[in-house]
C-alpha cells in the first residue's frame, strides 16, 4: 500500500528525470540533475510537481529504490535503469532531505504564517501571527492566543461572530454516544435547499474515517498521525500537525486511519498510529506532551478518537486480529502521566483466566479496544466495547467463553476498577467483536423510567441493557441471521449447532464484517427509533491451525460470500421497546460504505449512501428527501454544528472534509 502511494507522488517526478547522468554519483548532484527542475532544490515541489517529502519520510530506503528501478505500471511509471552506486547515493540523499524539510514542505497548501497587521472596517486593527489570508478572508492569531476569523470587505476587514454557536465537542457529540442533534434549523421543509459550502481536501489517504470536532467556530479533522485547525464556516486551514507514519504496523493502523480527537480545555488529544497518545495545544498545534501505550513491534497501533472524562484522557488499541493483548489507558491530561491501565484479557490465575484454556492463546487472545466510547457523569462509570479474540475463527484453540472479549466493561474511570460487564457473543467464532457505539440514553422502557445503553451489535442483534449494573432487557435480531435461536433470560445467546467454521466451510448469517459495525448510530427521543446502518449478507466460515506470525494477522480461517448471498446494506429504524424494524432503507451500490448515521431535531436521518450521495431521510417514515451526489465512498459518519446562527452538516469522504447548509 505504502508503494502505491509512493508510486502516485512520484510518478510526476521520474517523467521530469534528464537524461544524462553525472558520472560521479553522488546523491547531491544526482538529485538536482535528476530531480530538482521539477520538485525543487529541498523536495518541496514547484508548479511542475507536488512537493513529495511526505513520501520521502514514510518509505523504506529499499521501498525508494525498487519503485526507482521497477517502476510502478498501475501509475504509468516506467522503469528506470540508475547505476547501483548512483541509486544508494541517490536515495540516501533523499532521506537527507525528507529529515531537513520545512513543516509547510509536506503541502503546498499548508499555512505559513507570519507577524504582521490586520486593518479593520472598524478603523481599529487586530496584529499578531497571520496564519493564513486571500481575497476573500484571514484568520489571525493576537498574542492573547485568541483565534480571529475575518472576511475581506474592500480594503479591510470585518471580523465574523460565532455566535449563536452549537458545539460539537467530541467524536460522536457527547459523551453518551448518540449522534442525535437539537438543531433544527435544516428540518424536513427546508432540507431540499441544502447545498455545499466548502470541501477541504487531504490527498493520498487510502479511506478517511473521522469526525470532525467543532469548538467555537474552530473544526478540527485528522488523519493518519496528522490534525488539522480549520474555519468551520469556510474550510480555510488555521494550522497543521503532522509527523511520519510509522513502519512495519500490522492491521488497521497500518492502512493509515485516525478518527478523531477529544478536547479538554486548550488541550487537543488524538492518537498514532503507532499506539502514542499525543497532546497538541488546540490553538497552536504545538505537541505538548507524547506518551506511548505499547511498543507497536508488538502489534499494537491505535486509531480512534480518545474519550476525556474529567481530567483525565482515555485511550483505545487497534490491530484487534493480530495476536496481540488488549487493553484500555487512562493518562493524565496535563501531564500525559499514566493513571491506570485495565487488561481485556486476564492474566494467568486472574478471573476470567479460566474461560480461555490455553495460555498461550489467552497471551495473544486480542479484545482489543479500537472504537471511542461512552460516559455517564450522574452514574461516575466509563462504558467501553471490546473486540474478538484470537484467532478469529478457531473456537477450538480456546475453548471457554473468552473474557472480556465481544463485551462492554463498565469501568470506575477513576480507577479503571471493573463495576459489571456484558458479554455479547460468548466464545466468539465470526468475528463479531461488540465494537458498536454504545448509546446512553433515558427512557421509560415497557413503562418503567430507566438509564439504558442500546447497541446494534455486528452478531445481528439488537441490544437493551440496564446501564446502572448491566441488566439484560431485549435482544432482537435486526437482520437475517442464522447462528442462534434467540437468547435466554440473562441475555446469552442460544447458539444453533452445527454453525462454528469448519474445515469444509459452514455457511452463516451475518457476514464476518457484521450485520452493522463501528459506524455510528442514533436515537432520536422524538420519534423513539434507533437508526443504523445494517448490512444484510452471509458468509462460507472455514477455519484452519495457523499459528501466530509476527507481523502477520491471527485469522485462524478464512471467509467468502455464500452462493446465493445478499450484500446490501440499508439504513433502518428499530422500535427500541420491542426491537422491530419501523422502517428499512435499501441502498444501492456494493455495500462499501461505512457511513452511519445522525438524526437531528429537524426530524432528519443524514447519512453516506452506497451510490456515492451525501443524503438525507425523513426521520419517521424513512422516505428519502434530499441529496447531494459527490460520487464518494463514504468511510465516516456525519456530524452537524452552528456558528454564527447558521447549521451545517459535515462529513468526510474518501477525498477530504465536506460542509452543507442553507442558502444564506
Amino acid at each position: 500500500m505504502r508503494t502505491s502511494l509512493f508510486g502516485t507522488l512520484f510518478t510526476a517526478w521520474l517523467l521530469c528525470l534528464s537524461v544524462p547522468s553525472l558520472a560521479t554519483g553522488q546523491g547531491a548532484n544526482s538529485y538536482q540533475t535528476r530531480c530538482a527542475l521539477c520538485h525543487g532544490s529541498g523536495a518541496e515541489g514547484t508548479d511542475r510537481a507536488p512537493s513529495i517529502v511526505a513520501t520521502l519520510q514514510t518509505s523504506a530506503t529499499d521501498q525508494l529504490a525498487t519503485i526507482i528501478t521497477e517502476g510502478v505500471a498501475s501509475k504509468g511509471m516506467p522503469a528506470f535503469e540508475v547505476p547501483t552506486d548512483e541509486l544508494g547515493s541517490l536515495v540516501t540523499y533523499l532521506k537527507t532531505l525528507a529529515a531537513a524539510a520545512s513543516p509547510g514542505a509536506l503541502d503546498p497548501r499548508a499555512p505559513r504564517p507570519r507577524t504582521g497587521t490586520l486593518s479593520l472596517i472598524a478603523g481599529t486593527a487586530l496584529s499578531g501571527t497571520i496564519l493564513n489570508d486571500s481575497g476573500f478572508d484571514a484568520q489571525i492569531r493576537t498574542d492573547d492566543g485568541r483565534l480571529h476569523f475575518l472576511r475581506r470587505a474592500g480594503a479591510a476587514y470585518r471580523e465574523e461572530d460565532v455566535h449563536p454557536s452549537v458545539d460539537w465537542p467530541s467524536y460522536n457529540g457527547s459523551d453518551t454516544s448518540n449522534r442525535y442533534s437539537l438543531l433544527d434549523q435544516i428540518d424536513r421543509n427546508t432540507v431540499d435547499q441544502l447545498t455545499a459550502q466548502w470541501f477541504f481536501p487531504i490527498p493520498d489517504l487510502p479511506m478517511i474515517e473521522g469526525t470532525p470536532v467543532v469548538i467555537a467556530g474552530v473544526m478540527y479533522v485528522t488523519g493518519p498521525n496528522q490534525v488539522y485547525a480549520l474555519d468551520a464556516t469556510t474550510g480555510r486551514e488555521v494550522w497543521r500537525y503532522s509527523q511520519p507514519r510509522t513502519e512495519g504496523l500490522v492491521g488497521d493502523p497500518a492502512i493509515g486511519l485516525n478518527r478523531g480527537v477529544a478536547v479538554r480545555g486548550d488541550l487537543l488529544f488524538t492518537v498514532t498510529d503507532h499506539a502514542h497518545v499525543i497532546a497538541l495545544n488546540r490553538f497552536t498545534g504545538d505537541l505538548t506532551w507524547d506518551a506511548e501505550m505499547a511498543d507497536s513491534y508488538e502489534h499494537y497501533g491505535a486509531v480512534a478518537a480518545p474519550l476525556v472524562v474529567d481530567d483525565l484522557v482515555i485511550a483505545g488499541v487497534s490491530a484487534g486480529d493480530t495476536g496481540l493483548r488488549g487493553f484500555l489507558d487512562a493518562y493524565h491530561a496535563d501531564t500525559g502521566e499514566r493513571a491506570w491501565r485495565f487488561w481485556t484479557i486476564p492474566g494467568p490465575g486472574e478471573p476470567g483466566s479460566e474461560t480461555w484454556g490455553d495460555p498461550a492463546v489467552m497471551e495473544r487472545g486480542c479484545g482489543a479496544t479500537w472504537l471511542t466510547g461512552s460516559y455517564d457523569a450522574e452514574l461516575d462509570l466509563l462504558y467501553w466495547s471490546t473486540g474478538n479474540p484470537c484467532p478469529d475463527l478457531n473456537g477450538e484453540r480456546r475453548p471457554g467463553d473468552n473474557l472480556y472479549t465481544n463485551s462492554v466493561l463498565a469501568l470506575k474511570p477513576r480507577t479503571g476498577e471493573l463495576d459489571w460487564y456484558f458479554q455479547f457473543t460468548p466464545h466468539d467464532t465470526h468475528d463479531w467483536d461488540a465494537q458498536e457505539p454504545l448509546l446512553l440514553i433515558d427512557e421509560a422502557f415497557q413503562g418503567r423510567p430507566r438509564k439504558l445503553l442500546v447497541q446494534g451489535n455486528r452478531n445481528g442483534f439488537f441490544y437493551v441493557l440496564d446501564r446502572t449494573n448491566g441488566q439484560f432487557l431485549l435482544g432482537e435480531p435486526f437482520v437475517n441471521q442464522t447462528w442462534a435461536d434467540g437468547m435466554d433470560d440473562s441475555g446469552r445467546p442460544i447458539v444453533r449447532p452445527g454453525t462454528d467454521p469448519t474445515d469444509a466451510g459452514s455457511d452463516v448469517c451475518p457476514a464476518i464484517r457484521g450485520a452493522t459495525n463501528w459506524w455510528a448510530t442514533s436515537y432520536h427521543p422524538g420519534t423513539q427509533l434507533f437508526y443504523l446502518l445494517a448490512h444484510e449478507s452471509c458468509m462460507t466460515y472455514t477455519k484452519n491451525d495457523q499459528d501466530w506470525q509476527r507481523g502477520r494477522s491471527w485469522l485462524g480461517g478464512s471467509v467468502r460470500l455464500a452462493d446465493g448471498s445478499p450484500n446490501q446494506k440499508s439504513i433502518r429504524a428499530i422500535d427500541i421497546q420491542t426491537g422491530n424494524v419501523a422502517w428499512s432503507y435499501a441502498q444501492t451500490g456494493k455495500a462499501q460504505t461505512y457511513s452511519g448515521v445522525l438524526s437531528t431535531a429537524g426530524d432528519l436521518v443524514f447519512f453516506g449512501e452506497d451510490s456515492g450521495a451525501f443524503a438525507a431521510l425523513d426521520a419517521r417514515t424513512g422516505e428519502p428527501l434530499w441529496h447531494f451526489q459527490a460520487n464518494q465512498d463514504w468511510k465516516a459518519s456525519p456530524m452537524t454544528y452552528m456558528v454564527g446562527g447558521r447549521q451545517y452538516v459535515a462529513i468526510a469522504s474518501g477525498l477530504g472534509f465536506w460542509a452543507f447548509a442553507l442558502p444564506e
